[in-house]
């Protein structure tokens, strides 16, 4: 989708930077932020060096296989996927194997798209629902350091706002390999005093797969929204309904033995289906004494998943596929205030807020055998609320040093109502959480930044009350309900370089306890406490109006603390990302051609304690390239995995049983990326 060069972002976003601006000693009046690739204007903005903007012009050339990938504009993220592709994605950051979102938080136009107590992960963040092309920003925030993160915050967390206007309307449409189809349409016309943004999406997939996932989904937005100078208002709705059959990873031992295909599977019943329906309503007010934004959701959500990971380890006669599901409706409330004034002949700002949240939770764990029951091995009703209050004091002490403290409180009540009498109860906690940062500068275009503080996770509500095992019947003891963490962060920002600006990140980051709830063993699997921390280079580079060039590098070291004869490595934790890009674009001599490349490293990681098994590396190159032939016609080709290498998209290490083997065996099992296969999209705007 081809906007503009600059984009506005919307008031409300305006609204939330214009406080800040007072801080740089600018006029209080609003004024029009610009964000266009990586927002190279943080500087006396940003509150730590991994803390950024990611505007449009940087993502509309960039080639998305899947809607979550988006998140990988975020340095240092991969998003990758070990089954179907309407299931969502594994995520790692950090030093962190994220499972399906897991101590990263998310949000799209102010609503969290984590799941806590999840059937199938804690965390749970599928963003299949997204709609790339109405994504206008990207804010990515890392680390445990700002008051307004709780849950699932501690490596970072992604918020995405959806335009509320369009320049015109938008008919894309799409198609290339392996049944890949998909078309979007979109517009936002003018509606008495506001403006109406509907689109829709619909989409199908069946992969490289022996057995087609034939992925089908449809999206849909409906927006109304009136914004001014001083304010505004908006209402919108979100749709999303997807179906797909899955191919799960496979053992390695079958492939070399010549019993199955890179692409096949061993349980061709795998797969699922999936809903969300969300209303919210946002308002906001701007004036010179600061700024009020209120948010109000409700969302509802249904996710059936079937899926064989040990193929006949348990069961022997029936196989172990098992079915997980997941029914919820929740809600909350959003309400935050900024006042500017001086303190002590100081420029400052203060700020409390206040964030609810209720999920009414349907969820279990079923044995089945190609879709049919076999056995329950557990059903729960949960009830979990959450109620998390926040301040936040900026002050400028002289015009190289400003500070930011602040202070968050999260109450959390579990209550569970299980099949088996013995897992049902309540729960609470309460955690207390200080944050603050200090930046110096900006001297010579730097800045430096010193942030910290403590974090959490929250833990699967089953598992805080959680007593017998539901598949042995042994006894088990309940986990705690809030698992603390702690980070710190140092780090440098600078445009000393003209149109270069490159952050260099070194943070620390510690847990309590791994703890987590196993949705695929319906019970509770405590790890132990561990400490990560590493090093991030990040550089956006503009040197011409038609080139732009990226080269994010990032580097982690996770271990576990206590002493183990097992280990110390932490399976899974990723160690080392690459990611780079260069695009050209509106280039005067070569008319409406553009192009790009972009390159993903993924690190080969630990997958046993010891070391003694490590995954393999990860090297994709995807290529774009089309024509406008006017401006409001464009054909775009994207062509994935160029190289056509055979890598593991992921990669892991435990114990399964084929059919006819006389044990088990433990082996590596694999995702392949998906080989060489292209798409071609034309695009319409009027």
């Amino acid at each position: 989708m081809n906007y503009a060069s600059s984009l506005r972002l919307t008031a409300g976003l305006a609204g939330l930077l214009a406080p800040v601006a007072v801080l740089a000693n600018e006029p209080e009046t609003l004024q029009t932020i610009l964000v266009t690739g990586r927002a190279d204007s943080l500087l006396k903005v940003a509150n730590a060096a991994s803390e950024g903007y990611v505007g449009r012009d940087h993502f509309e050339y960039r080639p998305l296989q899947r809607p979550g990938e988006l998140l990988e504009t975020v340095p240092g993220l991969i998003a990758t996927q070990h089954s179907g592709a309407g299931k969502a994605n594994q995520y790692f950051l950090r030093g962190f194997n994220l499972d399906h979102g897991t101590d990263f938080a998310t949000s799209v136009d102010g609503i969290p798209v984590n799941l806590p107590t999840h059937g199938h992960g804690q965390g749970y963040t599928d963003l299949n629902f997204l709609i790339p092309e109405l994504v206008q920003t990207v804010h990515f925030r890392k680390g445990p350091y700002y008051a307004d993160i709780g849950d699932f915050g501690s490596t970072g967390a992604a918020e995405l706002e959806y335009s509320s206007q369009l320049d015109r309307s938008l008919l894309q449409l799409e198609g290339g390999s392996f049944g890949y189809g998909r078309a979007v349409f979109a517009s936002s016309p003018q509606l008495g005093e506001g403006r109406l943004l509907y689109a829709a999406e619909v989409g199908h997939d069946d992969g490289p797969w022996v057995n087609p996932s034939d992925f089908q989904k449809v999206n849909a937005v409906l927006r109304y929204s009136r914004e001014a100078l001083e304010g505004g208002v908006s209402l919108t709705a979100m749709a999303y309904a997807g179906r797909w059959a899955s191919t799960d990873q496979i053992p390695l031992r079958a492939v070399a033995g010549g019993m199955l295909d890179r692409f096949g599977a061993l349980d061709e019943t795998d797969g699922g289906d999936s809903k969300r329906f969300s209303l919210s309503g946002k308002w906001y007010r701007e004036s010179d004494a600061g700024h009020t934004e209120v948010q109000v959701y409700g969302v509802y959500y249904d996710l059936d998943l079937f899926s064989n990971f040990t193929y006949f380890l348990d069961d022997p006669v029936n196989g172990d596929q098992f079915e997980q599901f997941d029914r919820r409706g929740f809600g909350g409330l959003k309400a935050h205030h900024t006042w500017k004034y001086d303190l002590l002949e100081r420029e400052a700002e203060s700020t409390v807020g206040v964030q609810v949240r209720g999920d009414h939770i349907e969820n279990g764990l079923n044995h089945t055998a190609q879709r049919r029951l076999v056995s329950v091995t557990r059903a729960d009703t949960t009830g979990e609320v959450s109620v998390s209050p926040f301040a936040e004091h900026k002050t400028k002490w002289a015009d190289w040093l400003r500070s930011t403290v602040g202070l968050r409180a999260d109450y959390y009540a579990f209550d569970v109502a299980s099949d088996n009498a013995a897992n049902s109860g309540s729960a609470d906690d309460l955690l207390v959480s200080p944050k603050g940062s200090l930046v110096f500068g900006p001297w010579a275009q730097t800045e430096f930044y010193v942030s910290g503080g403590p974090g959490f996770h929250s833990n699967d509500a089953r598992g805080v009350t959680t007593t017998i095992d539901p598949g042995s019947g042994a006894a088990v003891n309940p986990v705690d309900p809030l698992v603390r963490t702690y980070g710190a962060e140092f780090g440098v920002r600078t445009l000393a370089v003209d149109r270069l600006q490159s952050t260099v990140s070194l943070w620390w980051l510690d847990l309590d306890s791994e703890l987590l709830f196993v949705g695929d063993a319906g019970t509770t699997e405590a790890t132990r406490p561990s400490r990560r921390y590493g090093l991030e280079f990040a550089n956006y580079y503009t040197p011409t109006d038609w080139l732009t060039l990226d080269a994010d590098f990032s580097w982690s070291h996770a271990r576990f603390r206590d002493r183990d004869p097992a280990g110390d490595f932490i399976p899974g934790a990723i160690e080392t990302v690459v990611a780079a890009g260069v695009v050209v674009h509106d280039v005067p001599q070569l008319g409406g051609f553009f192009a790009g490349l972009r390159l993903r490293y993924f690190g080969s990681r630990p997958l046993v304690e010891d070391d003694s098994v490590r995954s393999g590396e990860t090297i994709l190159l995807n290529a774009q390239a089309g024509y406008r032939f006017s401006p409001d016609w464009a054909l775009t080709v994207d062509v994935f995995n160029v190289l056509d290498r055979q890598d593991d998209d992921i990669t892991y290490l435990y114990e399964s049983h084929l059919a006819g083997e006389a044990a088990p065996v433990n082996d590596l099992h694999f995702h392949p990326v998906e080989p060489v296969s292209f798409r071609v999209a034309v695009t319409g705007r009027f």
